[in-house]
């Protein structure tokens, strides 16, 4: 064997053995092996429940809604900032869809204007937090409860299940499925692809990052913070709206009680999935695996025969657990 090919498959070796010890260290890889790992203990304990085509389909279907918001709130996380918003936006999302199309207005441009709507409060959690410099946390919280009441005031309380003459085409794109595949699938997918291209390969992508790692270091080397700051909360907004929009199509109803909670099950989403809520790291996929890990935790529940009342516990500990992972990791790199 000559020299040279001695030292070609050293050089492959090594590289090999780097790309294991990266892979090893990434969070969102043990997250991956542990929805793995769940869904084939799931299958094993209940073959005749679990693994079934309609049970896969809603989990599927559930776990959709909270990987397309916790996309969005990934990015606002990889900027240092936080959204607790989300699911009064979700309600908006879908209220004022139904309102609109309850008053005979067609399916697009109510969906139009209810998306708007929603931009328009993510815009104004953007302008806050990124021009006025309130801390995230106060001021989507309080956007939380303006949201909320604006459900209420919108609706007047009441529940909304008419709407109109293109409630079909609204019902079909919620309720439907494609190739046996619910279709809030495919638009977590495209959504996924969009923004996680966004993420590796645009300057914005890059932006973000930089200002969750450094947002002085940012500003320094010219990054226009403000308008990126801006931008992640309109996407959260969007996204959120979008889903709610998706869920009003699927449940046939509108009440105001849709999206509560929906915040801590995204924020946990995107933490277990490695966002840092330091700011500075997280991805999309790993968005929508903590998503989909957080479903099968409440759907493994439910078929156990184990009270819903103690999900709030599994996800809150699979949150402290992830962030002491990270924790963890982040000790042993800068040792």
């Amino acid at each position: 064997m000559s020299t040279d090919s001695t030292l070609g498959e050293a050089i492959d070796q090594q590289a090999n053995r780097g790309f294991l010890a990266w892979l090893l260290s990434r969070q969102v890889f043990w997250i991956f092996l542990a929805t793995v790992a769940a869904f084939i203990f799931m299958s094993v304990m209940r073959p005749d429940t679990f693994p079934t085509p309609q049970n896969i389909f809603n989990i599927t279907r559930n776990f959709a809604f909270v990987g397309i918001i916790a996309i969005g709130m990934t990015a606002v996380i990889i900027t240092g900032g936080i959204d607790l918003s989300v699911g009064g936006t979700m309600l908006i999302g879908a209220m004022v869809t139904a309102v609109l199309m309850n008053s005979w207005m067609g399916v697009v441009p109510a969906f139009a204007l209810s998306m708007g709507a929603c931009i328009l409060v993510g815009l104004v959690n953007g302008l806050f937090v990124a021009v006025v410099g309130l801390q995230p946390f106060v001021v989507t919280l309080g956007m939380m409860s303006v949201a909320r009441s604006m459900g209420l005031v919108i609706s007047g309380n009441r529940l909304i299940f008419e709407f109109g003459p293109e409630q079909k085409y609204l019902t079909d794109i919620g309720a439907g499925a494609l190739f046996g595949i619910p279709n809030e699938v495919y638009f977590l997918v495209i959504i996924a692809l969009i923004v996680g291209f966004a993420f590796r390969w645009t300057r914005w992508g890059r932006h973000i990052y930089a200002i969750g790692g450094n947002e002085k270091a940012a500003i320094l080397t010219g990054v226009p913070v403000k308008t990126i700051k801006v931008s992640v909360y309109v996407l959260a907004a969007f996204l959120a709206g979008l889903a709610g929009w998706l869920q009003l199509g699927w449940l046939g109803s509108a009440a105001t009680s849709m999206g509560v909670g929906m915040e801590l099950l995204v924020i946990a989403a995107a933490v277990i999935g490695g966002a840092n809520l330091m700011g500075g790291s997280g991805t999309v996929f790993g968005a929508v695996i903590g998503a989909a890990l957080i479903e099968l935790i409440r759907n493994s529940l439910i078929l156990l025969g184990i009270s819903t009342f103690w999900q709030g516990a599994f996800v809150g500990t699979f949150i402290v657990l992830a962030v002491a992972f990270d924790r963890l990791r982040n000790k042993d790199t800068s040792e």
